[in-house]
């Protein structure tokens, strides 16, 4: 969410943005807003001249009581009641406007950063660079739940009776190296200098609404039936509403956390669910990293925190490649993002298996999240990266791995969480 000023000092600029964003049908909103801001401020400048009023009058009767003037005491004291019943009057409406103003408000999306690449979607996203060499071996790599299925370590047919579409069962050596993949990013991260967490796995709504837009929580969240709590899509969720409503000394910045968890997605939209595979499925498990600090280091944060998941993927043996998302491809929040994706040598193409994004004051203004200054309270900065989510990762890890025997090569960095195991055999 913009600051109101920003938008009635810039009208033009956030229009310009709005249209880089190919949301024209948001363009309204602009003068929409300035309109209720200034009815609001004059409401607020005519309420603080009756209460003035008021105060005059006020000490008035008490001098008219003091010199018996009983009668023009009375007539003042009146006055105050006609005021009084003004300021309920004009609060009402100053309230009214001011909800009208906040809806608005939070559907205008924040302003890019000149950098972004201007695109209507992620089709137009720009390549920026490759790490590793992407290999495509003399030998057929078959489809990665062919893979699993062979070793017994998926049941997708089970799950579909328990669970329905877009559930899984991992099982066996299959299922221990996808948890072997989210341990390691742990102690991976908690080794970059970050404090491991374990969230909440449920939100209350007004922590949904602070951290992502309406669109996205419509076509992502889960909601508890009866209760004001959504299941999460990310940690990231609930680890920015941890800091909900506080006041953060800037002595205590950054705050750099790696959080894991489960998460639970609808998948509505044009992408929607895989029927076979594990590529988009509704439950899956992640291993993330969040950043709050001031606003002016956002930029450096944002370049060290995708690098790092890429370090993590080189180390597993997997090619990945960094794509800018373009200005059509960005979520209303973001500043700043772009995509790791990671090498598949049975595609022969690239697949998404990280995203980093930096926020500015989006997320902190909408929560209500402050760093303590010695010029006041100010907004900070939020950001957020995808070290690995699994099963993507798992689907990396495997098709770049595996053997032209059948087997999967377990990468070095995994094999202390396999129990010293250096591949994995059909048995």
């Amino acid at each position: 969410m913009l600051d109101i000023k920003f938008v009635r000092e810039n009208k033009d600029k956030v229009k310009e943005n709005i249209k880089k964003k190919f949301q024209d049908e948001k363009l309204p909103l602009v003068d929409e807003v300035v309109e209720l801001d200034e009815k609001i401020r004059n409401l607020k400048q005519k309420g603080d001249n009756l209460r003035q009023e008021r105060n005059s009058i006020s000490s008035e009767i008490g001098s008219l009581f003091r010199e018996k003037k009983t009668e023009a005491a009375n007539l003042k004291k009146q006055q105050v009641v006609d005021i009084n019943n003004q300021l309920v009057d004009i609060e009402a409406e100053e309230a009214e406007f001011s909800e009208k103003l906040k809806e608005k408000m939070m559907v205008i999306p924040q302003m890019i950063d000149d950098s972004v690449p201007i695109g209507h979607d992620d089709t137009e996203n720009v390549e920026i660079e490759r790490f590793g060499e992407a290999i495509v071996p003399d030998y057929e790599i078959p489809y990665h739940s062919d893979i699993c299925e062979a070793f017994g370590g998926l049941d997708k047919d089970s799950a579909g009776r328990t669970s329905g579409n877009g559930f899984y069962y991992l099982i066996g050596d299959i299922a221990r190296l996808h948890e072997a993949m989210i341990s390691y990013a742990r102690d991976f991260m908690i080794n970059k200098g970050f404090t491991y967490c374990i969230p909440p796995f449920m939100i209350r709504s007004d922590v949904v609404t602070g951290v992502m837009s309406f669109t996205e929580m419509e076509n992502m969240m889960y909601k508890i039936e009866g209760e004001d709590l959504y299941l999460i899509g990310t940690s990231e969720h609930s680890m920015i509403g941890k800091f909900k409503g506080q006041i953060i000394d800037e002595k205590n910045l950054p705050i750099a956390m790696t959080s894991y968890s489960p998460c639970f997605r609808k998948e509505v939209g044009a992408h929607g669910l895989e029927e076979r595979g594990l590529y988009r499925v509704h439950q899956f498990e992640k291993q993330e990293m969040v950043v709050l600090c001031k606003p002016e280091e956002a930029m450096d944060w944002y370049n060290k925190m995708w690098s790092y998941t890429v370090e993590f993927f080189r180390s597993l043996d997997v090619p990945v490649r960094t794509l800018e998302c373009c200005s059509g491809d960005l979520a209303d929040l973001k500043v700043k993002s772009c995509d790791v994706e990671a090498w598949s040598p049975r595609q022969k193409k690239y697949f998404e298996v990280g995203s980093c994004s930096t926020l500015g004051d989006a997320q902190a203004r909408r929560l209500g999240i402050r760093m303590k200054t010695e010029n006041g309270n100010q907004y900070l900065a939020t950001l957020n990266n995808t070290v690995v989510a699994s099963p993507r990762g798992l689907i990396a890890v495997i098709e770049n791995n595996y053997q032209k025997d059948g087997s999967i090569l377990i990468p070095k960095v995994l094999r202390p969480y396999m129990g010293g195991m250096e591949k994995i055999e059909k048995k």
